[in-house]
């Protein structure tokens, strides 16, 4: 990565886990590490939990950068407070379109094996009749290239939707956001997605932060975590796309995580045992250097936490071997 055009953004990320009664163990796995690659790169990462507890880094299916960790003493609360300092920079600029033969290029790419995962449904991103309405409704169909087709989707999914955080939850069904038309981030990037994987382009869905400029077409709030979507074209690799701010994604994005869909690159997932109800609340700060502080706002979110005591017996132990 070259220092021109190069960012500096300083990410401050601290999810507090709630329980209405005491959890008595709980083990978690975090998405929270910063992606280190050509258009990335980490300078500083770091990570507190608090009732103290070890973690230890792995890699996911997809590669990603985790960190797993349990508890065992009882507790009505869990602070995950993660530190980045990441540098990244805008990716080449776009051609205007690609080639007439990029369709059969596409088309020799599903069949390859290593790239299946991104080009079949998945629990968030699977077609539907209604998805089939909406593309009908919006003109949405294989462009004359994969390009023009993705970009196409990117602006007309900004359009149709409203962001509105609340409607929706992070790992509710496309169908919810293209009855209602409204959601978040999560949303318009399932919808494009099972919308791009239909005409045979892989995609795969990011999660990260977004470092907002005030430019038109932001809707993203100050202090939230950021959902896109990347896709595998033909002489260009992968190239992001980011439906809710009708934009490709650039040095604003900071990326942490990939997978099919949400499912696989939350940023926090977990068992507890015990518990009751869980609430989680997220304060984000990404600041540019040189720049000010963005607010932290704290935010309430789905915890993403399953109580093994709400689990009914037969699946307790089948968890248990």
């Amino acid at each position: 990565m070259s220092a021109e055009g190069r960012r500096r953004f300083s990410i401050d990320h601290l999810s507090s886990f709630e329980y209405d009664r005491p959890v008595r163990g709980a083990v978690m796995l975090l998405r929270l590490r910063p992606v280190e690659d050509r258009d990335q790169r980490l300078v500083r990462f770091g990570i507190e939990v608090d009732p103290l507890a070890a973690t230890t880094p792995i890699n996911d299916a997809f590669g990603n950068a985790c960190h797993l960790f349990n508890i065992h003493r009882d507790h009505t609360e869990t602070r995950v407070h993660s530190r980045s300092v990441v540098e990244t920079t805008d990716p080449a600029e776009l051609p205007g379109r690609l080639d007439a033969d990029a369709w059969e290029a596409l088309r020799d790419t599903a069949l390859a094996i290593r790239h299946w995962e991104f080009l079949t449904p998945s629990p968030l991103t699977r077609p539907s009749p209604t998805l089939r309405a909406f593309a009908e409704e919006c003109g949405l169909r294989r462009g004359p290239d994969p390009l023009t087709a993705l970009r196409e989707a990117c602006s007309v999914l900004h359009r149709a939707f409203t962001y509105t955080p609340g409607t929706t939850d992070v790992d509710s069904p496309p169908e919810r956001i293209l009855e209602t038309r409204r959601g978040v981030c999560q949303d318009y990037t399932h919808v494009m997605l099972a919308l791009a994987r239909g005409w045979g382009i892989p995609g795969r869905y990011v999660s990260g932060y977004l470092h907002l400029e005030g430019r038109s077409g932001e809707q993203v709030p100050q202090g939230a975590s950021h959902a896109w979507a990347e896709f595998l074209l033909p002489g260009l690799g992968w190239v992001g796309f980011d439906p809710t701010n009708d934009t490709p994604a650039d040095h604003r994005h900071v990326r942490l995580a990939h997978g099919r869909d949400y499912i696989d690159a939350a940023p926090t997932r977990g068992v507890v045992f015990g518990g009751g109800n869980s609430s989680l609340e997220v304060s984000v700060s990404i600041t540019e250097a040189g720049g000010d502080p963005s607010p932290e706002m704290p935010r309430r979110e789905p915890s993403g936490l399953r109580s093994i005591m709400s689990v009914p017996r037969v699946a307790q132990e089948a968890w248990q071997q």
